[in-house]
Order: C-alpha cells, then structure tokens, then sequence
C-alpha cells in the first residue's frame, strides 16, 4: 500500500462527517466516517469503533486504494442489491421494505439483544409477506445465538420460509461452531445454507473458512479486506479452489465506500448474487446528493463524489474530528 500512498493524506484532503441513521441499526444511530478526497477519487475510512488499529488498517488500505488507484473495469452497469431490514416489529416491516423499491431478496437482521425469537419469526414472517412469491429471506445473526438456540431459531425460521429461505448469516461465532452446526442441521434434515461473515473479517486467511468446510456461501467487504482488488483475489480462488457461493456485501458506508463494493461486485465475471449494498436507504443523510439508492432493485455502478455543502452540514463534532484523525495517522503508520 505505501506505493500507492507513500504520505498521510493532507488535513484538507480528509473530512468527517456524523450521519444520521433512519433507523437504529446494530445498535448505532449515527454513522461516521472519514472521506479521502485523492486524485483518483474519494475514498472512505469507517472502521467501527471496536476495531483495534491492526484490524482498522486494513479499511484505510481500501480507502487509499480507492483515493489513489480507482476502480478496476466493470462488466456490468448496474448491481442487483438486497433489501436490508433491521431488528423492528413485524410492524414496521413494510415500511421498512418500501425504503428498498424493487428488491426480491431481503436480508432480515435476528438474535438480537433484548429479543426474543417470537419477534425474530414474526418480522421473517413479515418480510415473506411483502416480498410475495419467489422473494429470498436471508436472516443474520451475527453470532447472536450458542450452538442449540441456532438450531431451535433455524429450525423455526426454516419453516416459516420453506425454499424463500436464501441463506442464513453467521448464526453462530465461531469456525468449529459453524462446522459443528452444518452437520446438525444436516442430522436434522434441514436444508439451511449457512454463511460466513464476521468469521471472514478476523480471519488472517479469509480462504480458511471455506477450507475448514464453515459455510456454503461467504459474504466479502471490501473494506475489512483491505480494497477491491483483494476482494476480486479473494473471489477468484474461492470460484476456482471452493464450491462455496459469494456475496459482496457493505460496511453500513457512506454512498462513497458503497460504490467501492459496487465497482467490486460490477468487476465480477459471470452471475453475481443480489449484493448486500443497497444500505444508503438505511441513512437519513449521505454526502452526495444523489446516493446510491436501490432503483428496480439495483444500484448503479460508478463513481461517487462527496459535494462540499454536505460534508459541511454534517462535519463531525470537533473531538469526534481529533478522535479520527488520529486513528487515521495510527493506521496509516501500520500499512508500510
């Protein structure tokens, strides 16, 4: 990386901002985020704030690369994304889902705190409802749930869903847990695709968690993995070494870091699987004016740019500005 951005970038090239969320989400109501404005193009730098700066270095990678290289060329000019709906009454589904025009699949956040699965099958129950025939349920846990509650809540939410059912991500935490839980759902005769995804982001080798046989499908950030180019590397040997499936996912980013999963999940040869990153919806305020929000269930690929009114209106506050930009010297002290 120090190739590509040998020198910290100028005080004047960086800006945080304080987003807003429409909705709380994983339990945050403001999503911040530090933009690059390079000579190839904004980057974007969010690393929640539990990451340590090793793991954190990996996103100001995938942020200079984007900043100083650009994007890789595309096949295509648009990418079908996923409905994203977090943990609210069955209620507020709809409404939710409407935020998402278009979308066919939806992924379904569940196991969480302070929940309980009853709330978990009726907001599954909810979206089946909205999607109609031939929509795609995918539920996400994010290893909220031990071994037994993942295959008592799977057991449920398979059937609720029946074949709607795409895949459910990260029920459990752990690699062996995983493994384990594949060969209980199969002792049970339940068709449950699992995917891996927090499993991928604190693995020193993503591969190791299609080697160790922990999931069908394995879900890729461009972010945590450090740019697109490692994530299309990433890609290419699970397609030719792993029978496992791939989805391109986002970070909660800004529409700046989405367009990077877009130019990721857009440079990917033959089918690519409803992406996870139509999540602008999910905030209330974006640094461009024209975000990459689901149209007819796709988003578009190209560049964005953060325009300067908005990075005005919604700058950080100024502790939350020093708390930043001295996590974006530690990191970038650690990519030589």
């Amino acid at each position: 990386m120090a190739a590509v951005a040998p020198d910290l970038p100028l005080p004047s090239q960086v800006h945080v901002v304080a987003l807003p969320m429409a909705r709380r989400f994983r339990g945050i109501d403001v999503r911040e985020a530090v933009l690059v404005d390079g000579p190839a193009g904004w980057g974007e730098f969010s690393p929640f704030e539990g990451y340590d700066d090793a793991e954190s270095s990996r996103w100001l990678a995938a942020c200079l690369e984007a900043a100083y290289l650009g994007p890789p060329r595309p096949l295509r000019e648009r990418v079908e994304v996923n409905a994203t709906v977090p943990a609210v009454p069955a209620a507020d589904v709809a409404a939710v889902l409407a935020r998402f025009p278009g979308c066919r699949t939806a992924k379904v956040k569940v196991a969480e705190r302070g929940q309980v699965l009853a709330d978990d099958l009726d907001r599954v129950a909810a979206v089946r409802d909205v999607l109609g025939p031939g929509g795609r349920v995918r539920v996400d846990a994010n290893g909220g749930w031990d071994a037994a509650q993942a295959l008592d809540a799977l057991r449920g939410i398979a059937r609720v869903l029946g074949p709607g059912l795409d895949y459910a991500e990260q029920p459990v935490a752990g690699l062996e847990d995983m493994v384990r839980l594949r060969t209980s759902l199969a002792a049970a005769g339940l068709e449950v695709p699992l995917a891996a995804d927090e499993l991928l982001r604190r693995a020193e080798d993503p591969l190791a968690v299609a080697l160790a046989g922990a999931a069908d499908v394995v879900v890729v950030k461009v972010a945590p993995l450090g740019g697109v180019r490692r994530l299309l590397e990433v890609a290419e040997e699970l397609r030719e070494r792993y029978a496992v499936g791939l989805t391109v996912s986002s970070a909660l980013d800004t529409s700046v870091g989405l367009s990077d999963g877009v130019a990721a999940a857009a440079a990917l040869p033959g089918p690519v699987r409803a992406a996870g990153l139509g999540t602008a919806a999910l905030l209330a305020a974006d640094v461009t004016a024209d975000p990459l929000l689901p149209v007819g269930g796709h988003v578009r690929v190209g560049p964005v740019v953060a325009e300067p009114d908005l990075l005005a209106r919604w700058a950080a506050p100024p502790e939350r500005q020093r708390w930043w930009r001295d996590r974006l010297r530690r990191c970038h002290a650690l990519l030589g």
